[in-house]
């Protein structure tokens, strides 16, 4: 089998029809070629969606609830791992992301191209900026709702860049294709290569993870021969869902992300930093709103950048 694509959801029924959707067979492009299957794990929801709900997307889907999880997703990541029969892994932590239709093709195209290609797709949220301060300011799940259907997705995938934000870093401001992130919510690697680097580090044990996602990029990117690559022109959007960092206010999210950075520090020996090796771009911009960097010249012109 090509890819194998593991899912992790906690209590995301809204969400997560939408999300299988993104990665349906109808809607990836030019993948009728492509073996895969998608495997959604529940890490212990209160109230966890039917099977058939995740099921009835297509053959390629299979479901896997885990009884009395750890709170952090990191042993989910590992348990789908396990039950994968892809040669190449493609993990999303956050359950509740879309994906614009070329993800796929791209990213197997790159694991193809380059020598031990890990592969990172670009974080935005959906609506009109960062979520935890666009919630402040009235943005919520019927606006969303209601975002999606003016761009009659999931018909036009790629109108997503259109009522989309990419994330930003407060020390990097910039809105560009052309960064090195410090995580994707869509990270391709080879079966061997995650087995190699030991998987996620189950020592992240906040709910949520904190720093595990981030862990796991940087590690699958600076240890051994890869070739760390960023697609251009797609994209893993962020639905809100209630977020463990994503989506709560700015006040309190500083204040759980010191206590991520200090389980960092205390696993790894010293702060969190960017991946050390030069990333590989590769794709294309399919559409005009998919050239984020315009952007840039909108936000100055209002006086300040996004």
């Amino acid at each position: 089998m090509d890819l194998s694509v593991i899912v992790v959801v906690y209590d995301m029924a809204r969400e997560i029809p939408r999300t299988l959707q993104s990665l349906s067979r109808q809607y990836q492009e030019m993948c009728d070629d492509l073996s895969y299957e998608v495997l959604v794990i529940d890490n212990g929801s209160p109230a966890p969606v039917e099977e058939s709900v995740i099921t009835s997307v297509g053959p390629e889907f299979r479901y896997h609830r885990l009884e009395n999880p750890p709170p952090s997703p990191a042993y989910a990541l590992n348990y789908g791992a396990q039950q994968a029969r892809g040669d190449t892994l493609c993990f999303m932590v956050d359950g509740a992301h879309l994906l614009t239709p070329g993800v796929f093709y791209k990213a197997m195209g790159a694991t193809r191209a380059l020598r031990n290609a890990v592969v990172a797709v670009r974080y935005f949220y959906m609506g009109p900026g960062q979520q935890n301060e666009t919630m402040l300011q009235g943005y919520d799940k019927a606006r969303e709702d209601e975002l999606l259907r003016s761009i009659d997705w999931p018909s036009a995938g790629y109108r997503l860049f259109e009522v989309g934000s990419p994330l930003v870093y407060r020390d990097f401001p910039v809105v560009t294709w052309f960064y090195k992130p410090l995580e994707s919510n869509c990270l391709f690697m080879s079966a061997a290569h995650y087995r190699d680097i030991g998987g996620a580090d189950e020592q992240f044990d906040i709910p949520g993870g904190g720093f595990m996602n981030m862990d796991l990029f940087k590690r699958a990117c600076d240890t051994g021969d890869v070739t760390p690559v960023m697609l251009i022109g797609e994209g893993s959007f962020h639905q809100l869902h209630g977020g463990t960092t994503t989506n709560i206010a700015p006040d309190e999210q500083a204040r759980i992300v010191k206590t991520y950075e200090q389980q960092y520090r205390d696993i790894r020996g010293d702060r969190l930093t960017a991946v050390s090796k030069e990333l590989f771009f590769f794709g294309h911009m399919p559409t005009l709103a998919s050239k984020i960097h315009r952007r840039n010249k909108k936000a100055g012109a209002k006086g300040g950048a996004e």
